[in-house]
């Protein structure tokens, strides 16, 4: 079961990984950095904010804890990250390190304990914890990105209007054992 449980968790970031990567191509460089006031934040302050906590969580994760002292989380929402290159670096460096971390798990290590902010998790915890914090950031990254699409938005889900079609669809097959986000993915636009 555990290795099914990290193929599973490793499908599950992929896929939002895949959302994020999908709302970046949907908005032009400008919109990355837009914000509705100064209480807000934009998505880079958003992808920035991933990375800071994706590097301090995940690197020497088993043996530090996660919270670097070498994090500063203040710093991850001020407006330091000017271009869509340095966004992309940065939000593909963070899942880097994640996907890293989450291969190098084996069955034997989920039940192990590491600290976050000094609190006690076991491995699945602290993956838990994060399967459940980076979705929360990422639909923020999609719903800026939905409202600021300058050329219309192209559904990263079933489009509106289209769920009896896809339903019906997918009710016409055979039933089969699949993966959510392997099956899902596959389905949608721009896959």
């Amino acid at each position: 079961m555990a290795n099914s449980y990290l193929e599973s968790v490793r499908k599950q970031f992929e896929y939002y990984k895949q959302l994020g990567d999908k709302t970046f191509s949907q908005v032009g460089d400008e919109q990355l950095f837009w914000k509705y006031n100064d209480d807000s934040n934009s998505i880079a302050n958003i992808v920035k904010h991933l990375w800071g906590n994706m590097l301090s969580r995940w690197t020497d994760f088993m043996t530090t804890d996660g919270e670097k002292d070498w994090r500063n989380r203040d710093a991850e929402f001020e407006d330091s990250v000017k271009t869509r290159e340095e966004l992309t670096r940065k939000w593909n460096e963070g899942w880097n390190c994640l996907f890293a971390a989450l291969d190098s798990l084996q069955e034997k290590d989920l039940e192990k304990i590491i600290y976050i902010r000094n609190q006690g998790h076991t491995v699945m915890e602290a993956i838990n914890r994060q399967l459940a914090h980076y979705p929360y950031h990422v639909g923020q990254i999609v719903f800026l990105g939905k409202m600021l699409a300058e050329n219309g938005w192209d559904s990263l889900s079933i489009p509106k209007g289209n769920s009896q079609a896809y339903n019906a669809e997918k009710f016409s097959q055979p039933k089969q054992k699949g993966h959510f986000t392997d099956e899902y993915l596959k389905d949608q636009p721009g896959k």
